[in-house]
């Protein structure tokens, strides 16, 4: 007495809207999760926050990755995270700088002609304007002293 007939048309136009709204939602679910940024800057600031000299990797599960001295962002396909150092500013390393050879394992004595081309180039890498780039490797956080200064350096 209560049930909807259903061999009426309307209930079966009904039933394929709400069918067809459905597959609709779930295809625009993202396939993968947004990165984790707040993880990135953890290890950041856990050799930041070190008294020696340390060295630490983090993967990274996104394509491309924004470093500034006092954040990072990273993005994939599943969004874009950002997340702020609580130490720093730390030194974002550009590629094929004098900076990346002590960022992977360089004495900055031997690298740099002086303590202050060393200071120089890390006010540089401080100051420049950070732009997404694509991620190749798994970040790369050292934390480096010559003499009186001391320096976080950054990469990816």
């Amino acid at each position: 007495m209560f049930d909807t007939p259903v061999d009426t048309w309307y209930t079966w136009l009904g039933l394929a809207l709400a069918g067809t709204a459905m597959v609709g939602t779930a295809l625009s679910f993202p396939a993968t999760a947004a990165p984790d940024a707040t993880s990135v800057a953890d290890t950041v600031d856990g050799v930041a926050a070190s008294e020696y000299a340390t060295t630490a990797e983090h993967p990274l599960d996104a394509t491309m990755i924004r470093l500034g001295p006092r954040r990072v962002s990273l993005r994939n396909d599943g969004g874009t995270a950002h997340a702020a150092f609580a130490f720093g500013p730390v030194a974002p390393i550009r590629p094929d700088s004098k900076l990346e050879a002590v960022l992977y394992g360089a004495a900055p004595e031997r690298t740099f002609e002086s303590r202050r081309a060393f200071t120089q180039a890390l006010v540089e890498a401080q100051t420049t304007e950070p732009t997404w780039r694509p991620v190749d490797r798994t970040l790369v956080v050292r934390r480096v002293q010559w003499g009186e200064q001391n320096a976080t350096l950054v990469g990816a």
